[in-house]
């Protein structure tokens, strides 16, 4: 059997209609799991579960808002309801409204900011654990970013968020780890996303950053997506409690 095979896995992917999660998703559905993909826009969802039918690959879309825990409790029944226990969440979703320094920073802000990055993984990391621990086996990944190890003048919010996604993944880590459940982050760095448009699309800001990088380009999602895979497959069986940088080499400058 492959150390990465998937087969008849049941995998939840949120954020997965456009960028990292979408690769993400695809990867996993090339690697035999049954992939729930879910976004807040259902036919998004729903380009990206054809995508995989097109390959040959099962999966299905379900529309869910990573802010209402009410659509995550839903999101975690309906692919129960459809396909059974889960063996595989990706928490990939986040949201970043804010851009400049913290200092003035409404309350309303940061809180959306730590409710959508961190409060919602810790739902759904919660909601899945029966599942996993009933199995004596489960991966979750959490998509943090390189972002929650340094800090900054214009994204601080978020870079907390991500911060704290690290320390869920290792606190989980812990606490599940009697019951064979494994919980990983992945820390993307520059990744060519809507997401980071604001960034990508700016060639004088593209040229800074790839000649910084040791790899010398920006990331792909397709670049993140495999991780994801190694993490819930058998390859990844003794990894729990880490983040894994995926940034083309420019933290270790």
């Amino acid at each position: 059997m492959s150390l990465f095979n998937l087969d008849n896995k049941v995998a939840i992917v949120t954020g997965a209609s456009r960028g990292i999660g979408r690769s993400i998703a695809i990867q996993l559905g090339r690697a035999g799991a049954k992939v729930v993909v879910s976004s807040r826009k259902l036919d998004a969802c729903e380009m990206v579960v054809k995508e995989i039918q097109k390959e040959g690959g099962t999966a299905m879309a379900i529309s869910a808002s990573i802010a209402v825990k009410l659509q995550l409790e839903q999101l975690v029944s309906k692919t129960r309801e459809a396909w059974g226990p889960i063996d595989v969440l990706v928490c990939n979703a986040a949201s970043n409204p804010y851009y400049g320094p913290m200092t003035g920073m409404s309350d309303e802000v940061f809180n959306k900011i730590m409710h959508n990055n961190v409060l919602s993984s810790a739902w759904l990391c919660n909601m899945v654990y029966p599942d996993m621990k009933a199995q004596k086996n489960g991966a979750i990944v959490l998509v943090s970013s390189v972002g929650g190890l340094h800090g900054s003048s214009v994204i601080g919010a978020y870079n907390i968020s991500k911060a704290a996604d690290m320390q869920l993944a290792r606190n989980l880590a812990v606490e599940w780890g009697p019951d064979n459940i494994r919980v990983n982050c992945i820390a993307p760095g520059l990744i060519r996303t809507d997401f980071a448009k604001a960034l990508t699309s700016d060639p004088v800001k593209v040229n800074i950053v790839e000649n910084e990088t040791p790899l010398r380009r920006i990331g792909e999602p397709d670049d993140i997506g495999g991780i994801a895979v190694m993490l819930a497959s058998p390859a990844g069986k003794y990894i729990t409690g880490q983040t894994i940088v995926a940034d083309g080499g420019m933290m270790i400058r």
